[in-house]
């Protein structure tokens, strides 16, 4: 008895260690082996669905993980469900095993403890990662610390259609005076779709004279002062806007059907090759190009993260590795396919993987990197909470 007694209190320890090794990378993979994840990422663009069906496929071929994409159109909903799985108790085999996730959400759950890690710099791809080039391991200003991984570049760029916009507009400035003389013809997704606040947030960066303020977390002693060129602004644009401004596209690709249907001439993006793969994809016109602003606009990374509660952290291990693969990379790259900045460091390569890369056509409506400029940072996703529920509060219209 006492000899069973023993053994149970050894086993004990052994349990709570059950947990994968991020760095005993084969013995994640035999883990992975079978399990199911669950990936919770938003659905509402065809193309993103349809490269997540592909990394299914290829994680299922390889490595016998398959993948489920739980399509959202919120990630707030994800992170509302782990923390409710915590609040319940259910620390094991919580719903959902990866997000994809980015500022305030990853802040609000690595604060909270959510999140499993750090993980993300034991993956072997992590070896061709630009650390150097690459805003990866801040997430709007908030340390990583290797508790998500990324997989895809974005920065803002404007989609315009070439036969009513005659050059590009290079300030937020230049965009209120191109909407006053054209009323109707722009418009941008309602708040609080992350590419509507993303314009918020742009217009902020773009017109505030205190950029440093954006990088601290909001401050009530400065709030007013720093945000009262982005009200101002919105107040004389709002008027000038698709519908008056009583009336928004819900999401980025219904923005995108308004310029197809010929209803705007001007639209926001986070993917500088995004009206590349439109075009390719006879969703807009091949008259529509891409600008930046001229003091530069918001770039980042997009990441995934695995919840504490995952029930196949390894699984999740495995997707997040393939992802960060030169073929995955590529591949999301292809403006065909989706068209998004790679987070790979092109000198850490093969030659025969640089070749791929190079051998990409980026197509007519793509920027070269020199032409995208500089790129300025994300503000504190306090920032980004703030202001669109003060866009709520003054701009707001029943969906």
């Amino acid at each position: 008895m006492k000899k069973l007694a023993l053994a149970a209190a050894l086993l004990l320890p052994a349990l709570a260690r059950a947990e994968p090794v991020p760095a005993n990378w084969s013995a994640v993979l035999e883990e992975a082996r079978g399990q199911t994840v669950y990936w919770n990422a938003w659905g509402g663009s065809t193309t993103t669905n349809d490269f997540i069906s592909w990394v299914g496929d290829r994680v299922s071929e390889e490595f016998g993980v398959t993948l489920e994409h739980v399509k959202l159109t919120d990630t707030a909903d994800a992170v509302t469900r782990v923390l409710s799985e915590q609040q319940a108790g259910q620390d094991t085999d919580g719903a959902i095993d990866m997000i994809w996730i980015n500022g305030a959400n990853f802040a609000s759950m690595k604060d909270a403890g959510l999140l499993f890690g750090p993980f993300a710099e034991d993956l072997p791809n992590w070896a061709f990662v630009d650390t150097e080039g690459k805003t990866v391991q801040t997430d709007f200003t908030v340390p990583v610390e290797g508790y998500e991984s990324p997989w895809a570049m974005a920065q803002v760029v404007f989609m315009y259609d070439t036969q009513d916009i005659v050059a590009p507009l290079g300030s937020m400035a230049a965009i209120l005076e191109w909407s006053r003389a054209n009323p109707g013809r722009f418009t941008y997704p309602q708040p609080p779709d992350f590419l509507g606040t993303t314009f918020l947030k742009q217009a902020l960066v773009d017109l505030t004279d205190d950029r440093s303020a954006l990088s601290r977390p909001v401050d009530d002693a400065n709030y007013d002062a720093v945000t009262a060129p982005l009200w101002g602004f919105l107040d004389e644009l709002t008027p000038t806007l698709w519908r008056q401004g009583r009336a928004y596209p819900t999401t980025g690709p219904a923005q995108l059907q308004l310029i197809a249907d010929g209803e705007v001439d001007l639209a926001i993006s986070f993917s500088p090759g995004e009206a590349t793969a439109a075009i390719a994809n006879n969703q807009l016109p091949p008259t529509v190009r891409t600008f930046v602003l001229d003091k530069g606009t918001i770039g980042n990374a997009s990441f995934v993260a695995i919840p504490y509660n995952s029930g196949s952290k390894a699984g999740a291990m495995v997707v997040a590795n393939f992802l960060l693969s030169p073929e995955a990379q590529v591949r999301a790259q292809d403006p065909a396919v989706l068209g998004y900045g790679t987070v790979l460091n092109m000198g850490a390569l093969t030659a025969a993987d640089r070749a791929a890369f190079d051998a990409l056509d980026l197509g007519i409506a793509t920027l070269s990197p020199e032409q995208l400029g500089a790129v300025q940072d994300e503000p504190h996703p306090s920032w980004m909470t703030r202001i669109a529920e003060d866009w709520q509060s003054r701009y707001g219209v029943a969906q």
